[in-house]
C-alpha cells in the first residue's frame, strides 16, 4: 500500500465532501469550494473512521486502487495529496510571502492589480486571478513585502512562481523577488588581479 494513500484525510467541521458519479470531487468549506477530476480507476469515498484518540467516529475521506500496478500505485497517493490540500485549503487556506530586495523596488496593490517597480525602465503590472487575495505592504526601512492568500495550494504556488520569475534573485547582490526567510547562495565578484 501507499503510505500516503492509505491515510484517511479526516475532515474538520464545516467541511463537506462529495463525489459526483463522474469522479469528480468537491470539498467546500468556510473559505470555497474546491473541484479535483480524479482518474476512474481510483475509487474515493466520503465514510468515518476512529478518531487518534479512539474514543468516537469522525468523517473522512478514503482513497483506494484496485491494484498493485505502479500506475495504480503513483495515482493512489497523488489523489490522496490532492484532496488534503483541498480539504486544508477550504478550511484554514494558504499563505505565500515574497520579499522585494532591491534599492528603489516597490509593490502597491491597485484593485486586483499588483503594480512592480523592479529596476527595470518601466513599471510591471500583474493580474491577480480572483481566487487570490494578495496586499503590499512596505514598512520603514524595510524591504515591500507581498502576500498572497488563496484556498487552492496548487493556484497560490504558481502565481507565487511566475511573480518570482519576473525578477530572480541573483547571487551577487542578493536582489530580487525572494520567498520571506529564503536564503540566497552569495557568489564572491571579480577582484582585481594581484601583479
Amino acid at each position: 500500500m501507499s503510505r500516503i494513500g492509505k491515510l484517511p484525510v479526516i475532515l474538520p467541521a464545516g467541511v463537506e465532501v462529495k463525489v459526483s458519479p463522474d469522479n469528480t470531487v468537491s470539498v467546500k468549506g468556510p473559505l470555497g469550494t474546491l473541484n479535483q477530476k480524479v482518474d476512474s480507476d481510483i475509487k474515493v469515498e466520503v465514510g468515518t473512521v476512529k478518531s487518534k484518540e479512539g474514543d468516537k467516529e469522525v468523517a473522512a475521506v478514503i482513497v483506494t486502487r484496485p491494484t498493485d500496478q505502479p500506475r495504480h500505485r503513483s495515482m493512489h497517493g497523488l489523489y490522496r495529496a490532492l484532496i488534503n490540500n483541498m480539504v486544508v485549503g477550504v478550511s484554514k487556506g494558504y499563505e505565500i510571502k515574497q520579499e522585494l530586495v532591491g534599492v528603489g523596488f516597490k509593490a502597491e496593490m491597485k484593485g486586483d492589480v499588483l503594480q512592480l517597480s523592479l529596476g527595470y525602465s518601466h513599471d510591471t503590472y500583474f493580474k491577480m486571478p480572483k481566487e487570490i487575495t494578495a496586499t503590499a505592504v512596505t514598512e520603514k526601512k524595510g524591504n515591500p513585502i507581498v502576500t498572497l492568500k488563496s484556498a487552492d495550494k496548487q493556484l497560490v504556488g504558481q502565481v507565487a512562481a511566475k511573480l518570482r520569475s519576473l525578477r530572480k534573485p541573483e547571487p551577487y547582490k542578493g536582489k530580487g523577488i525572494l520567498f520571506l526567510g529564503e536564503k540566497i547562495r552569495r557568489k564572491a565578484g571579480k577582484s582585481a588581479s594581484a601583479k
